[in-house]
């Protein structure tokens, strides 16, 4: 007795008859579910739009939505500085403060990376006999105090200013300018583990060395009196606000960074630590957009609110940066106890004169020290940093997207 055969030919004597019909009945109904699909999405459904002088009325198919202009505009016009619409909702548009939106369109554009930037030059000159003990001292002075002061700036824009300011598109920016200050303190770690600095010992030239001490009191003291709840319907409590405010973008970030700025940078020049210098290059750049982000922040504040800008302000104001030169002057001494890399510090010191009062004028206050000039204009040059050629792999790292870093103008330092 023979065997059946377990094929499907026992079923389909014309096995490629059978596939035809399935292929054929598949082509069916696809075509068929496709014509039904086209004929939903075709079907017209009635829409109506009413617009009056108040609202915008919309109506599809069965559902309407009344949108109403006059509580949009009340929304907008709401927007503050401080005392702003109070909501939950972070809801950007539609900006108010375009220059917030603006600034934070170009920190971002700017972003960089601390590992990025090769050491491999830095480490072989900390380790040879060519740099001298004032440099050596200059960039110790530098990691030691920017490694706090980054995270001071930092805390005192999160956990003051951002806290206070109602508009999300000055919350955006300030969040972006906290980030920026995270980074800066990471290239520090950066550099300290290239090195082979022990961490301690910058960490004792913080606590331990007064012109540092004296200035990062100068700025604590005030962020720390800040932090309560406060009554900004006061003129006072606005003005301290205010004084915050003008304190860590003009003063601190604004005048007192730019002393070891250009330490640094004239190491750079001559090809010392190029990786060290391409970092703080990187950093001044953002520091510029820092600056500006609070001196316009100011400036709405006061528009917003002119019970602030009394006469006896603006003088405490101008007060407040000449006790800030005073110490940084101090601290400059300290950095560079001695002449070298072709500068002093009484150049120094003409240079934060000449930087302070930059700072001054852009807040619409009166120079302190008005016929001093620039005696570093090479340091504009220095933030001409579109492109950027890595020492040792040769390729171009370009940090700055769109070509929103143009040419840089002595007034912007």
């Amino acid at each position: 007795m023979s065997k059946i055969p377990l094929t499907s030919e026992v079923f389909f004597p014309n096995l490629r008859l059978a596939a035809r019909m399935m292929a054929f009945y598949l082509r069916s109904a696809l075509f068929h579910h496709i014509i039904l699909l086209f004929m939903s999405a075709t079907t017209t459904i009635p829409t109506t739009n009413i617009v009056s002088a108040n609202t915008t009325t919309v109506t599809l198919g069965t559902r309407t939505f009344t949108l109403d202009k006059e509580k949009a505009e009340a929304a907008f016009n709401a927007k503050r500085v401080i005392n702003g619409k109070d909501t939950m909702f972070f809801n950007i548009l539609p900006l108010k403060y375009t220059w917030a939106y603006d600034l934070y369109k170009t920190m971002k554009n700017n972003h960089w990376e601390p590992e990025d930037i090769p050491m491999q030059k830095d480490v072989e000159q900390w380790r040879s006999n060519e740099i001298s003990d004032v440099e050596r001292w200059i960039i110790k002075m530098g990691i030691g105090y920017f490694s706090a002061a980054e995270g001071i700036v930092g805390d005192n824009v999160l956990h003051v200013v951002r806290e206070v300011v109602t508009a999300p598109e000055l919350k955006l920016v300030l969040g972006r300018h906290a980030h920026e200050e995270n980074i800066h303190a990471d290239s520090l770690v950066y550099m300290i583990s290239s090195l082979g600095l022990n961490p301690h010992e910058c960490e004792a030239m913080f606590e331990d060395i007064p012109t540092i001490t004296e200035k990062n009191h100068f700025v604590v003291s005030n962020s720390r009196a800040m932090r309560r709840d406060i009554d900004l319907t006061k003129t006072e409590n606005k003005q301290s606000l205010a004084k915050n405010i003008f304190l860590f973008g003009q003063v601190m970030e604004g005048t007192q960074f730019y002393g070891l700025f250009g330490m640094i940078l004239s190491l750079y020049r001559q090809n010392k630590f190029p990786g060290i210098g391409q970092m703080f290059r990187y950093t001044l750049r953002d520091e510029s957009n820092h600056i500006e982000v609070f001196r316009n922040l100011l400036m709405d504040l006061v528009d917003e609110n002119p019970d602030i800008w009394t006469e006896e302000f603006r003088e405490d104001l101008r007060a407040t940066m000449s006790e800030g030169i005073r110490l940084e002057k101090k601290f400059i001494r300290d950095c560079l106890p001695v002449a070298s890399i072709g500068l002093n510090s009484s150049d120094f010191e003409e240079y934060i004169d000449y930087i302070a009062d930059r700072r001054l004028i852009s807040c619409g206050l009166a120079p302190l020290n008005e016929s001093v000039s620039n005696p570093f204009p090479w340091l504009a040059e220095m933030m001409d940093i579109k492109k950027e050629q890595n020492f040792f792999e040769g390729r171009v790292t370009e940090y700055q997207k769109s070509s929103a870093l143009g040419q840089i103008d002595d007034d912007d330092l």
